[in-house]
């Protein structure tokens, strides 16, 4: 993380570089990456001393690069990132990068509960090699978060990344909800490509993907429950915790929902809802001993 006197240093510098690209994109002369696709949030492992197992994390990386997913996610809940000094945060992604197919896009989580923090904690996630970061709500003071206050936070924060932001909300997690009228008015920003939306209102998913359809703005499930519905009211992916153990199986789907094959897709869903809800050792032991 950058300490506060690099940090005055480097910001007059950085802003001038990110107007600049930001002209670029208002002009036309950028795009914004297309994030549409089925992401596992990957796991941390942990050694019985409470220390990251890195050797475990690259095993467990090599496995999932054999399944079609769009790349990977880390430092989502799944990751356990609040248990994750700042250092281990960067390096645990740093691993990911080194370890990981060259032609999967790398989803960091760079969220923190300050808009100062966060927007260091993505820089220094673009230097390990993010393609993108997955900024959570900061929910400490969630009372206070309000539209505006979420709105000026995400602002910032897409304002000095070096690298597109994904707006992340988990409300079973923070006990907030990123308000639809807020994404609506984030989508409009040239630097924030899409949402992870974890809440499981399939009605508000598709309202997103209805008020911000003017925008190049991509919806992302954040759950394999409901991502049959995701896709069917105009949702790009998916960032499945499941696609951790059955990955050719939620990839099967995302297969079935592209190509319009609806009814095998349902009864796929309907396999899939039992062990998406299981515990993940369940789960793990399911897989390893057969159904």
């Amino acid at each position: 993380m950058l300490g506060p006197r690099v940090w005055a240093s480097v910001r007059p510098e950085l802003s001038k570089a990110l107007s600049k690209k930001m002209r670029g994109w208002a002009s036309g002369e950028g795009r914004k990456i297309d994030i549409a696709g089925i992401y596992p949030p990957v796991t941390t492992p942990f050694t019985a001393t409470a220390e990251v197992d890195y050797g475990k994390l690259e095993e467990n990386l090599h496995k999932l690069g054999t399944f079609p997913f769009r790349g990977f996610v880390v430092q989502g809940s799944n990751g356990e990132f609040p248990f994750l000094t700042s250092s281990e945060r960067l390096q645990v992604v740093s691993c990911v990068r080194q370890a990981m197919p060259k032609d999967k896009l790398l989803l960091a989580g760079s969220g923190c509960e300050s808009t100062q923090a966060t927007v260091e904690m993505t820089l220094s996630m673009a230097q390990v090699g993010a393609d993108a970061v997955m900024v959570v709500t900061p929910c400490y003071y969630r009372g206070r978060m309000s539209s505006a206050a979420l709105i000026h936070h995400y602002t910032k924060v897409a304002d000095l990344s070096p690298i597109p932001v994904v707006l992340y909300s988990v409300p079973a997690n923070t006990g907030l909800d990123l308000p639809v009228d807020a994404v609506v008015t984030l989508s409009q920003h040239p630097n924030i490509v899409g949402i992870k939306d974890s809440g499981g209102d399939v009605t508000r998913l598709g309202l997103i993907v209805h008020k911000t359809r003017r925008q190049d703005f991509q919806v992302l499930a954040g759950s394999a429950g409901f991502l049959l519905a995701a896709y069917a009211l105009g949702a790009v992916g998916g960032v499945c915790a499941l696609a951790n153990v059955l990955g050719a199986q939620v990839c099967q789907l995302e297969r079935l929902c592209l190509t319009g094959q609806w009814e095998d897709a349902q009864k796929l869903q309907h396999r899939l809802l039992e062990p998406n809800t299981a515990r993940m050792a369940q789960l793990w032991l399911m897989v390893v001993l057969g159904d």
